[in-house]
């Protein structure tokens, strides 16, 4: 039986191009970025290369791209070193991915407050006519939803948001699956993290708008402006940067594939495992990612079950997925138990085949049928 890879969302395989780009310089050419002999100025000009075209794709100016270990780090240095020190309050949802939601509890514990932004059935955060009090720090709003894929209002939050209140973006989930403009978002911050698109784990991107004051949470280094001392990992930042640019380069063509594979996954899995619940925009959202629920199916149990039938999926994020617990994001959305507790998240890829997607539908449809049977009897 041949597995099928549909956790694309928690981590996607390593493109060739990318790992020959970063190959030089992991086997061949040693040299630290930060020497002054010709492998050091070798390194250090990879390094800013990668730098100055992540930029270019994101719509950044070189100097406000920072390199991260991944997005986990990039959020919290943004949340916990970009937040005013005087506490006041913080407004989020509970749709974020922990490593934004982590830090926020962190700080609330020393003072601040938070406030929740709702959420809509379709997992849509609704700041519309929010007001936001007067001791506001900061927003956080994602770019798009790890879990459904539904593409956040984050251009209209930034345009009501007074004026020094610190704006907060993770797109992980976003990058190299939607066009990003850093400047035209209007956000003080954004996140990336490279193996979300064929990239490298262990690299990340932190952009930082110009003129927004950020506290290292590392210290020992004068890299990276000393907002981010360390060693910076040239071959993995030339396998982001590389990455990046193919992703953006192949987008269209890619969106126009996965769509027509979320209409086909669907209509086959809706014809075959009803009932079944989509947790999420129908149309709208990245179309990579499908989050369903399968009423009468234990979630944890349906996803061992398709496990053993060779299908990879996960119950939500993969920080958070050895919890028993059903996801936060599914809960936020106001969803019943019977669909809280049967959700499943499917991340599909430009590289699958029909063949795949269509086998992989019939598993799925298969074991719900088999474990709906057996919970009857």
């Amino acid at each position: 039986m041949i597995p099928i890879y549909l956790d694309n969302n928690a981590t996607t395989a390593l493109h060739p191009e990318v790992w020959e780009a970063m190959r030089p310089y992991l086997l061949v050419t040693p040299g630290n970025a930060a020497s002054t002999h010709r492998f050091g100025r070798h390194a250090r000009q990879a390094v800013e290369e990668a730098r100055e075209l992540v930029a270019k794709l994101l719509d950044a100016s070189p100097e406000e791209v920072l390199f991260t270990s991944g997005a986990t780090e990039a959020n919290n240095l943004a949340i916990l070193g970009a937040i005013p020190p005087t506490p006041g309050s913080i407004l989020t949802s509970n749709i974020e991915h922990p490593c934004v939601l982590e830090p926020i509890r962190m700080l609330v514990e020393r003072g601040y407050t938070r406030q929740d932004i709702p959420v809509s059935v379709d997992g849509i955060a609704t700041i519309q006519n929010l007001p936001i009090p007067d001791d506001a720090r900061m927003v956080a709003v994602m770019l798009a939803n790890h879990e459904t894929g539904a593409v956040q209002p984050v251009e209209m939050v930034a345009r009501q948001i007074p004026r020094g209140v610190v704006f907060h973006c993770d797109a992980a989930a976003a990058a190299g699956k939607m066009p990003i403009s850093f400047r035209q978002l209007g956000v003080s911050t954004l996140t990336i993290s490279a193996h979300k698109f064929h990239g490298p784990q262990g690299i990340g991107a932190l952009l930082v708008r110009k003129g927004v004051k950020l506290r290292p949470l590392q210290f020992g280094g004068h890299q990276q402006q000393s907002r981010r001392p360390g060693t910076e990992p040239t071959a993995l930042a030339v396998g982001l940067a590389t990455a990046l640019n193919l992703a953006m380069r192949s987008l269209e063509g890619n969106r126009a594939k996965l769509l027509s594979l979320r209409d086909r996954f669907l209509a086959m899995i809706r014809s075959g495992g009803a009932p079944v619940v989509l947790n999420g925009p129908e149309v709208g959202g990245l179309p990579h990612a499908i989050n369903l629920s399968f009423p009468g199916c234990a979630a944890d149990i349906l996803l061992m079950r398709l496990d053993l039938a060779g299908v990879a999926c996960s119950t939500g994020s993969a920080c958070s997925s050895g919890s028993l617990l059903p996801s936060p994001v599914i809960a936020a959305m106001g969803k019943p138990d019977i669909e809280l507790r049967s959700a499943l998240r499917f991340s599909l890829d430009a590289t699958l085949s029909v063949a795949e997607v269509d086998e992989a539908a019939r598993r799925i449809v298969d074991c719900a049928g088999k474990l709906r049977r057996h919970a009857i009897e």
